[in-house]
């Protein structure tokens, strides 16, 4: 079964649309508005995704095997609290590239990716979803 998701961002140019899983939509949300430091680094690696920049240390590809080419992570306060909003990106029918923030990890406790990371983009990797 396909998954939902909303979109909550486009680039000005429509190439690039950020969307949240609505499953999960009110956890990312909480963590997102937790205060104005969370909101101004989601601001921050959002303008990032939408200008087509690269930036590996707030955005970079989760590549743990094959199963997870496409999930991606939003990376928080590194050094601090770690936290993680794992994404899948995909192309949609109209050639817009779309990240979808899908599963939130709040703490993330070592440098390498533990088997919770690890069966999370595992997770995320399988997910499917319809687009609007």
């Amino acid at each position: 079964m396909k998954r939902k998701c909303r979109r909550i961002i486009s680039s000005h140019d429509g190439r690039r649309a950020i969307y949240i899983d609505e499953a999960n939509c009110d956890e990312i949300l909480a963590f997102i508005h937790k205060d104005e430091r969370h909101q101004k680094k989601f601001r921050h690696i959002t303008d990032i995704i939408l200008g087509g920049h690269k930036n590996r240390e707030l955005y970079d590809k989760e590549d743990v095997n094959e199963r997870c080419k496409e999930v991606t992570a939003m990376k928080f306060f590194k050094g601090q609290e770690n936290a993680r909003i794992y994404c899948k990106e995909m192309t949609n029918q109209n050639g817009t590239r779309v990240v979808i923030a899908a599963v939130l990890h709040s703490r993330k406790k070592s440098r390498k990716n533990s088997r919770v990371e690890i069966s999370i983009i595992n997770k995320v990797g399988g997910y499917e979803y319809e687009i609007d």
